[in-house]
């Protein structure tokens, strides 16, 4: 579809549809001006030829896709890197072992569309992929067998990221022999992730640069603080302090000229937000977000970077933040439930001389798969809010002195 209007009158737009019987097309990229789909037997590239704004020519840009007849194998996603190269995600059968090479994997195409090549595999679901400036990449994957819940993964080339049906010549199912998350996603907070991407736009004021998740699941956008310590990516996600979607959404794009978010989703199955489908866009008011964008796992507790500037007095308080952990178990079942979930004390918080970093002391801070922080707090204008983060912690920095704000 090509969708036309004023920028500032959503009520005055037009929709076209451009092109129709492609096979479940899951993701679009636009390379000087020609239009590419990812479906799910090929990447198409639609050809309008006579300039009337309708496809008459639709081409084989690359089947190199390798396609059986089970429901599951979705090709997710269509992105490039600096050379041109294209990306997509294809997920595995559902909890049967795969039959061709393809299933579940990051796939590379190349600029010129004649070859494929695996990039990482061990898959189950994964719903797109964001292409990192430093040859990684974050693709999610879905909650099921073998992914105990739905996790960000953080992927570099040749890695293995979990799922024992894909395709993959690991002999080992054990919980080390795999790549880990940049975090794992309760269902609380979102059911079935989808793609991420970068904030690119000066608009977004302090949450510029920040890394997003799209959500099928619930129809929420999340904010992903990170960090690497010793090689690995870890964080969290929190979800932006908008209303949910009426539908689930999968693929965002910030426009280059008004630097707005627009986003795009649907509902299938399995999901919160039950409307068939919709386009949204998403436009930053100037007010404070007081959203964490800043995550650091340090000898005795928690450091956060907040977007804007807190009111010390509750900051300050301990007893406006409550955190809880628990453990997770893989396994050849669907999904797990929480193991051993309990509450850590925070027995200090300090306020940084910024306004906007604080330091949780958590004397019984452990490496865990999962961790809730709940914060209860004011901004420096008096305003309450509240918000919830979900995070992973594979590591912990060994100097306490790494933050000036720890005793």
């Amino acid at each position: 579809w090509i969708v036309n209007g004023n920028e500032g009158d959503l009520a005055q737009l037009t929709w076209k549809r451009i092109a129709s019987g492609l096979f479940q097309p899951l993701g679009i990229k636009i390379i000087d001006e020609t239009i590419h789909v990812t479906c799910r037997d090929q990447i198409a590239r639609l050809h309008d030829l006579n300039g009337d704004d309708e496809i008459d020519h639709i081409e084989n840009f690359n089947n190199d896709h390798q396609v059986t007849e089970h429901f599951h194998e979705f090709a997710m996603g269509l992105q490039t890197d600096a050379d041109g190269n294209f990306y997509y995600a294809k997920s595995a059968r559902h909890a049967l072992p795969a039959l061709v090479p393809h299933h579940g994997t990051l796939l590379k195409v190349s600029k010129d569309g004649s070859r494929t090549e695996i990039v990482a595999n061990g898959f189950r679901a994964a719903n797109g992929v964001c292409v990192n400036d430093d040859g990684t990449f974050f693709v999610t994957d879905q909650e099921g067998h073998w992914t105990p819940k739905n996790r960000i993964n953080w992927v570099h080339s040749g890695g293995f990221y979990g799922n024992m049906f894909g395709y993959h010549d690991r002999a080992s199912n054990a919980h080390g022999d795999m790549e880990q998350p940049l975090v794992w996603i309760t269902n609380e907070m979102d059911r079935s992730p989808g793609e991420l991407l970068w904030v690119t736009s000066d608009k977004w004021g302090p949450l510029k640069g920040s890394l997003l998740n799209l959500s099928y699941g619930t129809g929420r956008i999340f904010v992903v603080p990170h960090e690497k310590i010793g090689g690995q990516l870890q964080g969290g996600v929190v979800q932006l302090p908008i209303p949910d979607f009426p539908t689930g959404t999968m693929r965002g794009r910030f426009h280059p000229g008004n630097g707005h978010l627009y986003t795009c989703g649907l509902y299938a199955w399995a999901g919160n937000r039950q409307l068939d489908g919709g386009f949204y866009r998403v436009r930053a008011t100037g007010k404070a977000s007081q959203l964490p964008v800043g995550l650091h796992a340090r000898a005795n507790g928690m450091e956060i970077q907040f977007s804007d500037a807190l009111d010390p007095v509750s900051a300050n308080d301990s007893k406006n933040y409550a955190v809880k952990v628990w453990s997770l178990k893989r396994s050849a079942n669907y999904g797990s439930k929480h193991i051993d979930e309990h509450d850590l004390s925070v027995t200090r918080a300090a306020l940084g001389t910024d306004r906007k970093t604080v330091f949780l002391s958590i004397p019984d801070l452990r490496p865990t798969w999962c961790m809730e922080i709940k914060f209860d707090l004011r901004g420096a204008d008096g305003t309450a809010f509240q918000r919830t983060l979900h995070n992973t912690v594979h590591h912990i920095s060994p100097s306490v002195s790494s933050s000036p704000l720890a005793e």
